[in-house]
């Protein structure tokens, strides 16, 4: 086994982890089409059990990767002839760290959270907008203001609310400044005007699939018209 194939398997498995995130955010879509339109439902039960399901799978890639990358890493040291251990090795590090794993701790898996936390809302919002007349006008004032990026200046594709501060980012905008920042050895400050947020972590980012929905039937209305 060569290191240049391991490292191609690991790509491919980030790809894949890739797609499941984008299943993730499917299926919190079609919920929240159902939390819309009929309230909460068995169907949006079973949706959650599989987004559990899917951030599981997402979970045991990372383990995965990560096993995999010390194990390489470890053998760069070591005779030649380690190599042929690789695989073996790997799987027993694999299941002993699996094995400590609990499922208690998806529970904080992001796009679990994310899932939620769009559901909630939705029916929070549904119940509000029942109970009260909105104001068209500024109804879509405030949306406005909400879809553009404090970094980019321009409409976000995939906004992400922070948890401390509340503020809304494009995701590929925020994490590239995190990350920018982190190279430095700095810590990234709220870009929103007047925040006092000063550490900014990908850790209280959160995926907004309202407000993302929002944005897309704005261009939607937008392109008719």
């Amino acid at each position: 086994m060569s290191l240049s194939a391991v490292h191609g398997t690991l790509s491919s498995l980030k790809s894949c982890q890739t797609d499941i995130g984008t299943g993730m955010d499917i299926v919190t879509d079609v919920a929240l089409d159902l939390a819309e339109t009929q309230g909460m439902t068995p169907d949006i039960q079973e949706m959650e059990a599989m987004i559990l399901e899917c951030a599981k799978l997402d979970r045991e890639i990372n383990l995965f990767v990560d096993v995999v990358q010390q194990v390489t890493s470890e053998a760069t040291t070591q005779p030649p002839e380690a190599m042929f251990n690789l695989s073996a090795t790997v799987k027993e590090q694999f299941e002993e760290r699996a094995a400590r794993l609990s499922d208690a701790e998806l529970q904080n898996h992001q796009k679990v959270l994310a899932f939620r936390d769009s559901i909630k809302n939705s029916l929070n919002q549904a119940n509000q907008e029942s109970a009260e007349e909105l104001d068209e006008d500024i109804a879509v004032t405030q949306s406005q203001v909400n879809f553009t990026c404090p970094l980019t200046q321009v409409e976000m594709v995939n906004p992400v609310k922070n948890k401390k501060c509340n503020h809304h980012y494009d995701e590929v905008a925020i994490v590239g400044l995190i990350k920018a920042r982190h190279s430095q050895q700095k810590k990234c400050r709220c870009p929103v005007v007047g925040c006092g947020n000063t550490d900014v972590k990908e850790s209280d980012l959160m995926a907004d699939q309202i407000l993302r929905r929002k944005i897309q039937s704005h261009k939607r209305q937008n392109n008719r018209t």
